[in-house]
């Protein structure tokens, strides 16, 4: 099986014990994470070869992120080095009707620093033959931006199949540069992952009868939206994920995808949550892991969806699940039983 390469930065996580707030707190868990990180051990911990590009500080922090990575079976031969910093985010988790917050120190990171010259992408992308990005990565700086059009163009030359999600992060950058950028980018993109959001921040692409802010979604709005999405944009997928967000710790999640003109809609699923970051990476991990084994894209849905729905069961950013286990949820094995 050929691997799949994704690119974009990993970083310290600190989060407060339990549901401690950040004025509470004495301490902090560590944690190391980051989008395409998190895919990539996805996809290694379902036997798929992934590789991960990024670049890491000379440092003692540094190293523990490679072995980290490497602990996962992730293949880590294309990370940079250089001095500077490593980034880090701060998660205080919610609990009821208080929602969970993210506060990040991630501004000159050395891969935010990075250039495009640092990536030989003809040699990244030998053996491969899927290339994952999130909009995460072209946000931090101009450079990265470029780094990653010379990546999707190579990508494209070559032949890999070129994934993205678009994960609009507010605090990166303004929808307006969003969509200059992304508008770019995602001309080279075959499969497009996105969440309830996304689309309307980016392309100012919003579905109908649908409000975020209290749990409401309709599946005719996002219908239209992947729709458009591909009649703008030619993609040959887009996949959107939907939570009801009716707690910050219950919340219902489903997923949806357009393919071949064809709406498919996931079994939903009430979930309890114990960690919900990483949720979107874990579907996308899914999806992929489903197309590249040949699966229907029905199923392949299911299996993201499923192996989604785990992750929120997770500490950490990490979706540590089998493939045995997403398979045993497809199937009706949710109840929680003790496996003995």
């Amino acid at each position: 099986m050929s691997k799949v390469v994704t690119f974009g930065e990993i970083m310290m996580r600190l989060a407060t014990p339990g549901y401690v707030r950040f004025v509470q707190a004495n301490s902090f868990e560590v944690s190391y994470a980051g989008a395409e990180a998190n895919v990539a051990v996805s996809l290694a911990s379902f036997g798929v070869p992934a590789a991960f590009v990024t670049k890491l500080p000379n440092n003692e922090f540094g190293l523990a992120v490679l072995r980290t990575l490497r602990q996962y079976g992730v293949d880590t031969s294309f990370i940079k080095f250089a001095e500077g910093r490593l980034g880090i985010y701060f998660l205080e988790t919610g609990f009821s009707q208080r929602p969970s917050k993210v506060i990040y120190d991630r501004a000159n990171s050395v891969f935010a620093l990075s250039k495009p010259e640092d990536y030989d992408w003809d040699k990244i992308f030998e053996n491969a033959s899927w290339f994952h990005f999130t909009g995460i990565t072209p946000a931090l700086s101009d450079n990265l931006a470029q780094a990653c059009l010379q990546a999707v163009q190579k990508a494209k030359e070559k032949g890999l199949t070129v994934s993205c999600d678009l994960n609009y992060r507010a605090k990166l950058w303004s929808p307006q540069k969003a969509n200059q950028v992304m508008s770019q980018l995602v001309k080279y993109v075959d499969i497009l992952f996105a969440n309830e959001e996304d689309a309307e921040k980016v392309f100012g692409i919003k579905a109908d009868e649908s409000n975020v802010q209290e749990g409401k979604l309709s599946l005719k709005g996002y219908e239209q939206v992947a729709r458009r999405l591909r009649e703008q944009f030619g993609f040959k997928m887009v996949a959107i994920t939907l939570r009801e967000s009716i707690t910050a710790n219950v919340n219902g999640w489903s997923g949806v995808l357009l393919v071949n003109d064809e709406f498919l809609v996931s079994k939903h699923y009430t979930i309890y949550i114990v960690d919900r970051v990483g949720a979107g990476d874990s579907f996308a991990a899914g999806l992929i892991y489903g197309l590249i084994n040949n699966m229907k894209p029905q199923e392949a849905l299911e299996f993201a969806v499923a192996a989604s729905c785990l992750k929120h069961t997770i500490i950490g950013d990490f979706n540590q699940v089998s493939v045995d286990e997403v398979l045993s949820l497809m199937k009706g094995g949710g109840a929680g039983r003790v496996q003995r």
